[in-house]
């Protein structure tokens, strides 16, 4: 029996049930078949079918043409399917697009998803704050032809678009796996809960944003796990996505989901929402999972066969092979359900990715936090703070060499625009080709205006030399961080660091013309007294002195609370409770003086959180999901994040949180102990005693070996750069000079049409940058120590609005000699949707009044009311509407704004009339307050700037 489900067109009963629809929405389509067929059907096809609309099944083919189900009363043979298929489509729909199928492979075994789907998200984009964030298309992006490779993974960053596309790790295996031609490999990011609540609303899957492809018709969806505060999120990813949330209700007929990331090393909390975890570096197990996978894929094994396949490859963790042992409500150990799989070691990548992985960076729309080209240029530190995870996970270090990084940041510049690079790295200054990397990397930039800037620096390493170098094109942040008010604890906690230390960079810092410096501390280290939180303050107010009374300086410290992380020496310590990690923030809150000093802190609750999860177990999925059921979403992000959601789905659990923040004893069981990190059990038992002893324990970069237990020294061992710099190397004088003379200044109109409509005015404002920048333009630069491209823009164009007459100006230094040229790189580094029009050599030009044309089709609303609101707004003297702008409520007369309104059957014509030093009226206002419709109507038209004319003044 075949069922196509939609609005029924014709019915044809020989031979079993084949419906002819044209389906329009899922709330049609579940309209249709009650209302049409429910009678026609025995019980369990119906409640098969209601079980589809309860998990949005249906949503994956909204919007394009027709969805099929395929119910077997026999099982027919393939001529048969190809029949009736032939005979769906020679209907009257030309447009249509009729899938009748019997792999079982497919999602839920029922749909057979068509290779062109995609997502249709145009109707709900206008209805959602930065619609940026899901329109894909950027820069150097790949989406491959889906039916020309064997696997299709779709990685997925748990969080907003601003956070994931600052993560390094993510883009690295996005190009290593695109660049294998077996493979393909697409990007999704957690939604945000306007976005999550339009897609509920339209009954649409979520997609990953190269193809607009629903994630359920990927292979593998790959998490990052990059922070504890994410977890919702990936419930979240798996809802939307029409996934069961639990590993153990998806089979063979679903992704696969596998996580990775630093959060890895104890994934416990999330580990019953995975099929396989990944831990440690990804550059090569991914290539290897793979390849497992297409080979399990072409045998047609089932699920578990394929995990066990999994298993056998080095860093994958497949948690249905371990089961938790409780004992009076504590944890007691995992029990291994797999012969000889008892312990998961970290994969460990024996040197950086070579330098093409990462030849052409994505480019983002929407800014993300971390707005740069970032260059890894050293993976793992051997310091040994002794509360530091990612220093016991990341080890061993490994170096890239120098011209490795200046090829990097030739070739990333070159191919996205960026005007600032980051040297990445847990302990950038701690790089030991560092004076000599800095130095060409500025010399190589500093006449483009491309800054370096260095955001893991440590007190110690940061000299005289590398200040100076830093500050030649603009002057970015300054942070140091002392994680301790006193030289004594700071030996707890094996920082190496003294006070003197931290004074002399200061000074040094000031006298290099900086004015503010970031200090970052933790409060509830292991000996910490109130001597040393009140220290935290002396040492600030030391530090501020250093300026010498010069100028208006600035100390801004940041406060968070000590998490003991899983696989540190610290991980047996207790962590703060709430009350008293409150009540000492409070204490800095009242010693800090105002004058001078800036106190920020990391919420107490979200703390409390993340302790909870970075030492949680198993049981704790349960609060997961109760709390997300609940509502709980984005606690990374504090206008969202209540601790007492959390606490309300923890009473519900039956979960008591502040248990896992206890104290350890050293021979207890850990959640984590199964999960092997590379650094021995007794090393960080060693730290741990030693901290206790004040011993300092030196930098095996350094010092030699110190037994952590994680290099063999024959595939893995540290790789430091060869330190081969020459102190004569000549730096270059600064930046060029400017032109005294008048600049040459260019007028460049362009038509901005389909998802660039969706752009915000400064995403225009960063791509029109960037395409200058990779176009070659010689632009001039504006003064001072930060410097920006001298680009003057039109108006800025309302979100969601098209446009055919947009236009920028930017100052040159030279004149441009064939224009014709200019235009073409211009529209190649310009998105398809932006089309530059014409380059025009032009005069300055004052500011003046406009009258601009806007076009867009009507819905189908009362024509008669709507003439006669026109009618009434053209007849008025006046016409007051309300708007509220920075919370306050204001009023605008909008009548002497609007030049005509003019309607021809739906088309409605708009001319508004622009002052260019008073507020103006958007023709969205003119849709809701004129014409009367909602804001979801009004948001919902296709509205197209067509004309602007300069108006003349009066004299």
């Amino acid at each position: 029996m075949i069922i196509i489900v939609g609005v029924v067109k014709s019915l044809d009963t020989d031979g079993g049930i084949i419906i002819h629809v044209d389906y329009t929405s899922p709330a049609n389509a579940a309209s249709a078949f009650y209302e049409s067929i429910i009678i026609d059907f025995p019980l369990k096809v119906l409640q098969l079918f209601e079980s589809l609309l309860e998990s949005r099944k249906l949503a994956f083919l909204q919007g394009n043409g027709y969805i099929l189900f395929t119910f077997y009363k026999k099982v027919y043979a393939k001529n048969e399917i190809k029949s009736m298929k032939q005979e769906i489509n020679q209907q009257d729909e030309p447009q249509s697009r009729i899938f009748a199928s019997n792999n079982h492979q497919k999602q839920s075994g029922l749909i057979e998803i068509p290779d062109s789907f995609s997502v249709d998200i145009h109707t709900i984009l206008p209805l959602v704050k930065k619609p940026g964030r899901y329109l894909g298309g950027e820069l150097n992006t790949v989406n491959k032809q889906w039916d020309l490779v064997e696997l299709r993974f779709c990685f997925v960053f748990p969080d907003l678009y601003e956070i994931g596309m600052s993560h390094q790790g993510l883009q690295i295996l996005y190009h290593i796996i695109n660049r294998e031609d077996r493979f393909l490999a697409q990007r999704c990011y957690a939604p945000d809960m306007d976005m999550e609540t339009e897609l509920r609303k339209a009954d649409l899957p979520l997609f990953a944003l190269e193809s607009r492809r629903p994630l359920s018709a990927f292979d593998v969806l790959g998490f990052t796990l990059p922070y504890e505060l994410c977890y919702t999120n990936i419930l979240t990813v798996l809802d939307l996505a029409g996934l069961p949330l639990r590993a153990c209700e998806r089979d063979e007929r679903h992704p696969l989901v596998i996580g990775g990331g630093s959060c890895g090393l104890n994934p416990e909390p999330v580990a019953d929402f995975f099929d396989a975890i990944v831990l440690g570096d990804g550059e090569e197990v991914i290539i290897e999972l793979g390849d497992c996978l297409i080979a399990a894929k072409k045998r047609g094994l089932g699920k578990k066969e394929t995990r066990q396949r999994l298993a056998r490859i080095d860093g994958v963790y497949v948690p249905s092979f371990f089961k938790p042992i409780y004992k009076g409500g504590a944890f007691s150990g995992m029990q291994c359900l797999e012969p000889g799989y008892d312990r998961v070691h970290r994969r460990i990548l024996p040197e950086l990715p070579e330098t093409t992985v990462l030849a052409k960076p994505i480019v983002p729309i929407v800014k993300p936090v971390h707005d740069r080209l970032g260059i890894e240029i050293a993976r793992g530190c051997t310091r040994g703070c002794r509360f530091c995870q990612a220093g016991m996970i990341y080890r061993p270090v490994r170096e890239r060499n120098v011209e490795d990084i200046l090829q990097l940041a030739e070739q990333g510049i070159a191919a996205s625009g960026f005007d600032e690079l980051a040297l990445l790295s847990l302990s950038t200054g701690d790089y030991s080709c560092l004076p000599e990397v800095l130095i060409r990397l500025m010399n190589q930039f500093v006449d483009e205006y491309v800054s370096v800037s260095m955001p893991s620096m440590r007190v110690g390493t940061l000299t005289r030399e590398i200040i100076e170098q830093i500050k030649r094109v603009r002057k970015t942040g300054f942070t140091v961080a002392p994680e301790a008010g006193t030289d004594r604890l700071r030996e707890v906690i094996n920082k190496g660091i003294t006070e003197e230390d931290l004074l002399f960079t200061c000074r040094d810092a000031f006298g290099a013309g900086w004015n503010l410096i970031k200090f970052y501390f933790m409060i509830g280290l292991p000996t910490e007294t109130e001597k040393d939180v009140d220290a935290i303050v002396e040492l600030a107010k030391k530090a501020r002195a250093q300026a010498g009374g010069k100028g208006r300086v600035q100390i801004n410290v940041s406060v968070a609370a000590f998490i003991p992380k899983p696989h540190t020496p610290f991980q047996w310590h207790e962590q703060l409770s709430l009350e008293e990690a409150k009540a000492r923030l409070n204490r800095l809150k009242k010693m800090l003086p105002r004058k001078g000093f800036k106190l920020k802190w990391h919420d107490a609750h979200t703390s409390f959180l993340e302790g909870v999860f970075s030492r949680g177990d198993r049981r704790l999925s349960r609060l997961i999901e109760t709390a997300w059921r609940a509502g709980v979403r984005l606690d990374g992000w504090s206008e969202h994040f209540r601790l007492e959601n959390w606490q309300r789905a923890a009473d519900q659990c039956g979960i008591d949180m502040e248990m896992y923040l206890r104290a350890r004893t050293i021979d207890e069981p850990l959640p984590w102990d199964h999960l092997d990190c590379g650094v021995d059990k007794e090393f960080l038992q060693q730290e741990w005693q030693r901290a206790m002893e004040k011993i300092y324990t030196p930098d095996c970069r350094i010092h030699g070996c110190q037994q952590c237990g994680l290099c063999d020294f024959k595939t893995i061992f540290p790789v430091v750069c060869k330190q081969d710099f020459v102190p004569t190397i000549t730096i270059a004088s600064g930046k060029k000079e400017e032109r005294e003379e008048t600049p040459f200044r260019y007028e460049i109109h362009y038509s901005r049409l389909g998802d660039s409509r969706f752009y915000g005015h400064l995403e225009m404002l960063q791509l029109v940058f960037r395409v200058l920048r990779r176009a070659g333009l010689p632009v001039l630069f504006s003064k001072g120590y930060n410097p920006s491209p001298r680009v003057s823009f039109s108006q800025a164009l309302p979100v969601g609005v098209e446009s055919l007459v947009e236009h920028f100006s930017v100052d040159l230094d030279r004149p441009l000699s064939d224009l014709e040229a200019v235009l073409a790189a211009l529209n190649h580094e310009f998105p398809e949707t932006i089309r530059v029009t014409a380059v025009e050599l032009v005069g300055k030009k004052e500011q003046v009044d406009q009258e601009i044309t806007y076009e867009m089709m009507l819905p189908v609303v009362n024509e008669t009311d709507t003439r006669n609101r026109l009618t009434a707004f053209l007849q008025s003297d006046e016409y007051v509407i309300e708007r509220i702008r920075k919370r306050k409520r204001r009023t605008l007369d909008i009548r002497p704004l609007v030049r005509s309104l003019c309607v021809r059957e739906n088309l409605l014509e708009i001319v508004l009339i622009n002052h260019h030093d008073k507020a103006g009226v958007s023709p969205f206002e003119i849709l809701e307050k004129v014409i009367g419709l909602t804001t979801v109507q009004a948001r919902s038209i296709r509205i197209k700037k067509t004309a602007v004319r300069a108006l003349q003044t009066d004299g």
